[in-house]
């Protein structure tokens, strides 16, 4: 079902909608807003030659320029004025919408149209753009999302040959892009830099496939792959997808807890890694790390022959590297020895391409599992139309490749596309918060990629350490990993932007692969904090607790009704908890675990997950992971852990725990229980606050009412509701007293 249409007039008399009674709601009559004087918007595709701009718009969007408070809604022009408080609409400027890869709601209606009605359509002759050693068969894709109708199943393209490697290497070699920068690499140190052409991208990428295969690594197999982010972490990825190798990336700041739990999971045939790495003044020991996860999984039967070591000698030198002579191997030794040319191993689009572990609710991390073509389909035209890409764009997406942004978005899409990519070691901080402004500087950054909570922090530091930089070279932002709340986006688009920048605010997940709601550049207008409307092909829904499909401006849960390529097709030795968790609860649509507002345009918002998980910077984790960290402790006897709002992080992490029988509250066991977090899990998982529990919230059947915790969290006492239901209401008393302490 396509978004309902109106048509919206904005000229230099600025017009209001006026529904004509009785009228259905596609008739609308329009007249001068008496409090606006004559004002020109722009002169863009979307314009008639009387200088009003008038296209169809998803929903009803009720559009109104203003420069005075009087009106309901403002308007600012990228690059006329800033972004306002009061400001909820921002339009794309005449010569962004001219150059607009989709250059206006007309043709972004036209094309959603066909992906909803045409979806095999659609989405093959896109696909056909690709290489494929044998085209897929007349049925492009093939689904059940309702449980009721038996197992969950999604395919697309099975049948086509291919190889994701090729694709974003071989191809652009072969279509004279291979003397193009693949990617810029900047080290930790400001000056440590190098880069790869498409050329010497796919030599290096070919020496390591060869090596792979020469240990035994063969289609199929798993490689966990521990590496920070220098340019041996994509090539490591696409030597993996060369050889049909599956690939499972964990970011080189988990634990050796949380590394061995997922060898243990996935059983690599290797392990690849680095010495150590500095991030900022700090080093970080992976090899040690990585030493500690494979003795912890050797204890449970999986031993691991071969662990390749890259020797990153800006963080440690060789003869200070603890190893194991037999299986540790020096990736400088071997690697380089082999042939510059490895022959691809072509695979069906449905066959696995890696494996991402994300958080779940039950404190056991879910290995997400991607297939070859419809991601490599879906990630390729996502990024393409999303940052609106030209050839000559230099792209930067400050994600790590541990997490899904870092496959979709700093390798595989902007690779299939022959994008330059920028690839930052470091801290984006260090030595100062001016230094991702002397990166987009150096590099003449185009495209911008981040995190909302980078964004905050950056603002926290003040403008000067922006201003003091050029910026010229920027032509469009990105957010991701959380809702941007409008300050942020405000200060993203108005002080790093200065206001000519559109920014492509995206929702989406590791599930899902690529984005899913997200503005289009140059096609409509943005409201800041909002994803706006869905990519192509994209159906969401949002529904009810009881599963009915809510109309018009409303609230609820987010669900997605029918297929797209790239999304994932189960959960790695456990399609139960795929379907359990993700089909189970709203029967006949994916259901994402977040809550969205769609408001009276159209807009979607993102209001946060809905389950037991916390995104934390971007990070998604997993409540009951962090309650199992805290009662391995020998004085913990019971933990509640719930999200509470941060201003830099988005979500803090607050843990209420209830200690042993007679062991007394101490800042000194507070830190120790920090400490048994960051050790198990990741620093970044590490509680910010540590509230001391004498007893918890709890019904007589013995469920923790966190809902009661999350206000207690938040100082929003008299919200607390109904606590005569309680085991022990006396408790919710003590806690409150406690708060402070």
């Amino acid at each position: 079902m396509l978004p309902q249409c109106y048509n919206v007039a904005i000229s230099c008399e600025a017009l209001v909608r006026i529904p004509l009674l009785g009228s259905n709601h596609h008739r609308q009559q329009y007249r001068p807003c008496p409090s606006i004087g004559p004002r020109r918007l722009m002169m863009g595709s979307n314009y008639e030659s009387n200088g009003i701009w008038r296209h169809p718009c998803p929903m009803n969007m009720n559009v109104v320029t203003s420069s005075r408070s009087s009106c309901p809604i403002n308007a600012v022009v990228l690059g006329e004025a800033l972004a306002s408080e009061e400001s909820e609409l921002v339009f794309p400027s005449k010569d962004f919408s001219g150059q607009a890869m989709v250059a206006s709601l007309e043709k972004y209606l036209e094309m959603y149209k066909r992906s909803i009605e045409d979806p095999a359509g659609f989405w093959s002759d896109i696909a056909s753009q690709f290489y494929w050693k044998e085209k897929w068969g007349k049925q492009v894709y093939s689904e059940n999302l309702d449980v009721r109708k038996g197992d969950i199943k999604i395919e697309w393209f099975k049948g086509g040959i291919t190889n994701i490697c090729y694709n974003c290497l071989d191809r652009n070699v072969e279509t004279g892009n291979g003397d193009k920068i693949a990617i810029y690499w900047e080290g930790n140190e400001p000056g440590s830099d190098g880069s790869l052409t498409y050329s010497q991208l796919l030599q290096k990428v070919c020496q390591l496939a060869n090596y792979l295969k020469d240990v035994g690594v063969k289609k199929g197999d798993a490689v966990v792959v521990y590496l920070p982010m220098l340019m041996e972490l994509p090539i490591t990825m696409l030597a993996c997808a060369r050889i049909g190798a599956i690939h499972s990336v964990v970011f080189a700041g988990f634990s050796s807890e949380s590394l061995a739990q997922r060898i243990m999971d996935c059983k690599p045939k290797a392990v690849i890694t680095c010495n150590a790495v500095k991030r900022g003044p700090k080093v970080i020991y992976l090899k040690g790390i990585v030493d500690t996860a494979l003795a912890e999984s050797a204890k449970s039967g999986i031993s691991i022959d071969v662990c390749l070591t890259y020797e990153n000698q800006s963080a440690m030198m060789r003869g200070e590297t603890k190893w194991q002579e037999g299986r540790d191997i020096w990736w400088q030794d071997v690697v380089p020895k082999y042939p510059t040319t490895c022959e691809v191993e072509w695979v069906d689009a449905e066959d696995p391409l890696f494996l991402l572990y994300t958080s779940g609710s039950t404190g056991k991390p879910k290995g997400v599992l991607h297939t070859t073509g419809g991601y490599m389909v879906y990630t390729a035209t996502t990024f393409k139309y999303a940052f609106d890409y030209k050839p000559s764009d230099v792209y930067w997406c400050t994600a790590d490749c541990g997490w899904i942004t870092g496959h979709s978005y700093v390798t595989y899409g902007p690779m299939l596309n022959g994008a330059t990519v920028i690839v930052f070691e470091g801290a984006p901080s260090y030595p100062d918060p001016g230094r991702c402004w002397d990166i987009v500087d150096k590099y003449k950054v185009t495209l911008f990629y981040t995190a909302p909570t980078l964004v905050r922090s950056l603002m926290r530091a003040g403008d000067e350490y922006v201003t003091r930089y050029s910026r010229k070279s920027l032509r469009v932002l990105g957010s991701v990993g959380e809702p941007i709340n409008p300050s942020a986006w405000r200060w993203f688009f108005n002080v790093v932007g200065d206001s000519r920048c559109p920014i492509s605010d995206t929702w989406w997940q590791t599930e899902t692969g690529g984005f899913m709601i997200t503005p289009l550049p140059g096609a409509w207008p943005q409201k800041p904090g909002s994803a706006t409307f869905p990519f192509f092909g994209v159906q969401p829904a949002i529904v009810d607790e009881k599963g009915l499909k809510l109309e018009g401006e409303c609230s609820g849960y987010l669900c997605v009704k029918s297929s797209w390529p790239g999304a994932f097709r189960t959960l790695y030795g456990d399609h139960e908890r795929y379907e359990t968790t993700y089909f189970k609860p709203f029967p006949g649509y994916y259901f994402s675990g977040d809550g969205c507002s769609r408001d009276k345009d159209g807009y979607y918002w993102l209001t946060g997950r809905v389950d037991d998980v916390i995104n934390v910077s971007g990070h998604r984790i997993g409540t009951a992971e962090v309650e199992s960290a805290l009662v391995s402790h020998p004085q913990c006897s019971e933990a509640a852990v719930v999200g509470v709002e941060h201003e830099v992080k988005g979500q803090g992490i607050y843990a209420f725990v209830t200690l042993a029988d007679g062991v007394p509250y101490s800042e000194e066991l507070r830190k120790s229980l920090v400490v048994t977090v960051r050790k198990q899990i990741g620093a970044f998982a590490a509680p910010d606050k540590i509230h001391w529990a004498p007893g918890l919230p709890k019904t007589r059947s013995g469920k923790i009412m966190r809902r009661i915790l999350r206000k207690i969290a938040s100082r929003q006492l008299d919200e607390l509701g109904d606590t005569s239901t309680l085991a022990d209401p006396s408790v919710v008393d003590q806690l409150i007293a406690l708060s402070d302490s």
